[in-house]
């Protein structure tokens, strides 16, 4: 990891991408942790029952892993203050999750580095996750 500041960081700069592989314990640990424990993140035929073909990841661990694939980027010296998420089709167990990001905006306010990062998740079926994340690094 680098550390990076608000002077190394340009509007534009793309971030490194990141793979997850969404296995079945990736989606039932993010499920338990998150205290989510509908059938479609942890049981195979409670999710097929309800017209899905595999249990899939919920929304607060794409949360996690997007606020992780920021945080990773600008560690150590980072203060994430806010998260804008937007999801689109559903990441099944087996499946790839891609993320990829850039810097979108940023300005100096009250003192402080502020930083807008694009953040976009895909998958094999298409756009899993679009979300902006507000950071605040170091001047």
């Amino acid at each position: 990891m680098t550390p990076r500041d608000f002077g190394s960081l340009e509007v534009g700069q793309t971030l490194p991408p990141f793979t997850l592989v969404v296995t079945p314990s990736v989606i039932v640990a993010g499920a338990m942790a998150s205290g989510d424990f509908e059938p479609v993140h942890h049981d195979v035929p409670g999710a097929r029952a309800r017209g899905t073909p595999d249990i899939f990841i919920n929304i607060l661990t794409t949360n996690g892993y997007v606020q992780r694939y920021v945080s990773d980027f600008l560690a150590p010296a980072v203060q994430i203050r806010a998260l804008k998420l937007r999801l689109g089709v559903p990441t099944y167990a087996g499946d790839t999750l891609r993320f990829t990001g850039q810097v979108s905006r940023k300005r100096e306010e009250d003192g402080r580095g502020v930083v807008e990062i694009a953040v976009s998740g895909a998958n094999s079926l298409g756009q899993h996750v679009t979300a902006t994340v507000t950071v605040v690094v170091p001047l």
